[in-house]
């Protein structure tokens, strides 16, 4: 083994020598001529083959910063955690109790040439941000019409993905922010591609629906740490969730149950049931005939009226309000109730029609007060700061405990005195009622008044 050099080759590793040598974990490559394997076994190769030659870092991009990063005491033990395991593995910790912490911790422990991939730009640059501001560094990016690389690097899932042959070889530390996402079938080659021994994931919540969050110890480490949000209550604002039911109006339930009941008809007569995402799949494929098309038309005319009822827009004014000079965040599923609220209550609107820059101005004059409120759709739902937003209005979301819990971060953020609300506005007599019963579970509600319907 002392004449067998290991180096990295597009998303592989691969070792010269004959078809009759021995190296655990590679795979003879008869086309090549090579032993082969995918980059993330890199840890496991060099372990169990003594002797090997180890040139899959030949550009070693050495990394000289210093900083004195403070640390909450369950930082800490997750940080000890994940040294313990080999500096891989994955930590979940809620919204706002300070991942990113983590990481440049992470970071600081082993200074070694590193990949920050984070699912958005905003989230890419808000990392960058952080890192220069501690450290004192340039930081590279990848992603978001940026192409510099650099020691320590941002960069996006899309980018990370797309560049897998290329950088794999070229980051000894991987950070992976919301790496829930990490699982998708298309991201999950991230993983396998990159050769990064040391690897740390992070999120706020890592179970999915479609259960592709069981692949993950094998490429990350498995989880090392977790806490919720009843665990941090020293360390987060305090806060209460309040569900308050409106009623639609007679004029929105005679539609709503119109169509509803076109929608309840078709799926009895077809025999469906929706337990879950693949239910509502095989409901969706189903819509290509005109009666499955006027099943699927209906229930998005039912979802809309209980979205969007009348009633709700005038709680919401209740709310604000309840609620004059406090920072507030409205929350929709959709993005015309988003525009809706934007005309009626004369604040800006985010969806995934806002360009970048207008995004960051919003969220600017947010931070700085000159704005009180901003309504949104899902966009905002993931990996936004902003740090002293105290009041959530949710008038419509998925059954997501998720979303449900980034949602309530996004108010958590702890400051003097500080007590944050989320509202749940749910239409009476609708399925919103069983959506909001399904994202709550694991989320204490707190005991403060205006807790029960």
């Amino acid at each position: 083994m002392d004449n067998v050099v290991l180096r990295f080759q597009s998303g592989t590793l691969v070792a010269d020598a004959p078809e009759s040598a021995r190296i655990r974990h590679m795979t003879y490559d008869i086309r090549t001529g090579v032993f082969r394997a995918l980059a993330y076994q890199y840890p496991d190769i060099i372990r169990d083959n003594g002797g090997i030659k180890d040139q899959v870092f030949p550009d070693k991009m050495p990394v000289t910063f210093s900083s004195e990063i403070s640390l909450r005491d369950y930082q800490r033990v997750s940080l000890r955690k994940w040294k313990e395991n080999g500096c891989r593995g994955i930590v979940v910790l809620p919204t706002a109790a300070g991942k990113t912490h983590i990481g440049l911790a992470a970071m600081e422990m082993l200074k070694t040439s590193t990949i920050v991939i984070a699912p958005t730009i905003d989230l890419i640059e808000q990392w960058k941000t952080k890192i220069s501001q501690v450290f004192g560094i340039e930081v590279g990016q990848i992603g978001g019409g940026e192409d510099d690389l650099k020691p320590i690097t941002v960069c996006t899932y899309d980018s990370a993905y797309l560049r897998a042959e290329s950088l794999g070889g070229r980051f000894r530390l991987m950070i992976v922010d919301e790496v829930h996402h990490l699982s998708a079938e298309k991201y999950m080659e991230i993983a396998k591609l990159y050769a990064a021994p040391f690897r740390l994931g992070l999120t706020a919540t890592l179970e999915r629906n479609d259960g592709l969050h069981e692949q993950l110890p094998q490429y990350m480490g498995g989880k090392v740490f977790e806490l919720g949000y009843e665990e941090l209550t020293d360390f987060l604002s305090n806060y209460e969730i309040v569900r308050v039911p409106v009623s639609l109006t007679d004029s929105e339930r005679q539609e709503y149950e119109r169509n509803r009941n076109v929608f309840v008809n078709y799926l009895r007569r077809h025999r469906m049931a929706l337990r879950g995402t693949w239910d509502f799949e095989r409901f969706i494929l189903s819509s290509w005939n005109p009666e499955g098309r006027e099943a699927l038309l209906a229930w998005r005319r039912a979802r809309e009226i209980a979205f969007s009822s009348r009633t709700k827009i005038e709680t919401t004014r209740s709310i604000l309000s309840r609620h004059v000079g406090e920072k507030t965040i409205i929350f929709s599923e959709d993005t015309e109730t988003a525009y809706l609220l934007s005309r009626t209550f004369l604040i800006p609107a985010i969806t995934y029609l806002t360009s970048p820059a207008e995004r960051r101005e919003y969220l600017e004059w947010f931070r700085q007060g000159r704005v009180r409120s901003i309504a949104t759709s899902r966009v905002l739902d993931e990996g936004v700061d902003v740090p002293d937003a105290s009041i959530a209005i949710v008038l419509s979301g998925s059954g997501s405990m998720r979303q449900f819990r980034q949602r309530l971060g996004r108010i958590l953020r702890p400051s003097h005195g500080k007590m944050a609300f989320l509202y749940e506005v749910v239409a009476s007599g609708t399925s919103e009622y069983g959506t909001s019963s399904r994202r709550r579970k694991g989320v204490p509600v707190g005991s403060g008044p205006g807790q029960e319907d």
